[in-house]
């Protein structure tokens, strides 16, 4: 049993979930660094844009496939096994891309089973520090998501400065070996609550007990009770929505953002910068918008950051000049930061202290799928259109839905559960 010290262990989850969500998530995102290479066919690939899209596509079609599962068997039987096998799955899949010659088995190593791996790490740390806080979460928050662009942007440095010196096979083993025995190690000191070393949560009030370990029998009846009774609320169904439009609405930005400053007559060199300024101002806005969302509700920043996702939008289909790209860049990055790292914070707000775990994997349907359909189809309309205006339309359109979809979410810090616990047995009805 672990007794307090003068730095509460919650802050140790914090470094280790931000740990492990640089090392797998960068290079989720900063592998579209690589499609280049992938296109060349002097690098020995030569496959076609839309036949390397689909690979990034099945990654997030996995989350949105898997995540509901990942969530639920972590609330229930704990985070460790699951974590253990995320990390194996990564260093394999790292390994057999680095070495990958075909088109299946670039579906099979990146698309699958890195999608897998990268769903895991997605899900379980992220929910898995919920259970730590009472205070500061947001905080919390802040700080892992921040951490994942500093990755992302760390990888695509490491890309573009060491990729002809070693190749497709080390950009991929050296990160994949590294970064998925650093995991290894770590999850030996990941715990899945508070009370499974003793502790009480971080601004625990004194009087507070310190609770059952949440992996008991008890805590799997109250994983599936609570979960049956959050699904018949219309904002448990609406949250996923809001995360598929929002997502369905940023990367369609994400993907082709600087394909369409080139064609708009934007030099390679600036849009290339474009990109950067856009993942720079994230790292500062994902690391403020769960502190902001803890301070003035979730519900407010969400309303805001999807207003800001689409209406700048405006902005680029009508100036043709490069600032107003940068700017653009700016003001959607801020927008699209906005929603992701708050659905922590709005869990906790319209449930309270459950295991969030089955919430989080859940929502992760609409990211899931809105991050792996949306530039797959963008890339479609713009092939058959042979303008950059679809994507476009279709991104604003995206994003004007999840706009609609936050401002129809009740009050935030409205626990729409107060009484689900009348649903459990008589004995089981206690806060953890």
């Amino acid at each position: 049993m672990v007794k307090s010290s003068r730095i509460h262990y919650a802050w140790i989850i914090v470094a280790i979930a931000s740990t492990m969500v640089l090392v797998t998530s960068s290079i989720r995102f900063a592998a579209a660094a690589l499609v280049p290479h992938l296109n060349d066919a002097e690098a020995g690939f030569g496959w076609d844009y839309s036949a390397i899209t689909l690979g990034f596509s099945l990654q997030w079609i996995v989350l949105g496939l898997v995540s509901p599962f990942i969530g639920e068997v972590g609330d229930k039987y704990g985070m460790r096994l699951l974590l253990l096998f995320g990390a194996a799955a990564f260093i394999v899949g790292m390994l057999l891309t680095g070495v990958m010659t075909n088109l299946w088995q670039y579906y099979i190593f990146f698309g699958v089973l890195l999608g897998l791996a990268s769903s895991i790490f997605t899900i379980l740390p992220i929910s898995g520090m919920t259970l730590w806080f009472r205070k500061h979460l947001g905080v919390a928050m802040g700080a892992v998501w921040s951490f994942q662009g500093i990755g992302v942007i760390a990888f695509i440095l490491f890309i573009g400065a060491a990729f002809d010196q070693l190749g497709m096979k080390w950009i991929f083993w050296i990160p994949g070996i590294t970064g998925g025995l650093l995991i290894l190690v770590l999850t030996r000191f990941f715990y899945d609550s508070p009370s499974s070393i003793g502790l009480k949560a971080l601004g625990a009030l004194d009087e507070e007990p310190v609770g059952r370990p949440k992996i008991d029998d008890e805590g799997k009846v109250r994983v599936s009770v609570f979960l049956q009774q959050a699904k018949k609320t219309g904002t448990f169904w609406n949250l996923i929505g809001i995360h598929f439009w929002g997502c369905m609405g940023h990367q369609i930005i994400n993907v082709l953002l600087a394909a369409i400053a080139v064609d708009r007559g934007v030099a390679l060199e600036l849009a290339l910068g474009v990109l950067i300024v856009q993942q720079v101002t994230g790292v500062f806005a994902r690391a403020s918008a769960p502190m902001v969302a803890e301070r003035v509700g979730s519900k407010t920043i969400w309303v805001s950051g999807m207003a800001l996702q689409a209406f700048p939008i405006l902005i680029i289909l009508v100036a043709h000049d490069v600032w107003a790209f940068y700017l653009f860049a700016v003001l959607f990055s801020i927008g699209q930061s906005c929603e992701v790292p708050t659905f922590p914070i709005a869990n906790r707000q319209y449930y309270g202290n459950v295991p969030q775990g089955s919430l989080y994997g859940w929502q992760s349907i609409g990211s899931g799928f809105g991050m792996g359909t949306a530039p797959f189809i963008a890339g479609i309309f713009w092939d058959m259109t042979g303008t950059y205006l679809a994507p476009l339309l279709m991104s604003l359109g995206f994003s004007l839905m999840a706009f609609i979809s936050a401002v129809l979410l009740p009050p935030s810090k409205t626990n729409l559960l107060p009484d689900w616990e009348t649903h459990l047995p008589q004995s089981m009805r206690s806060h953890t």
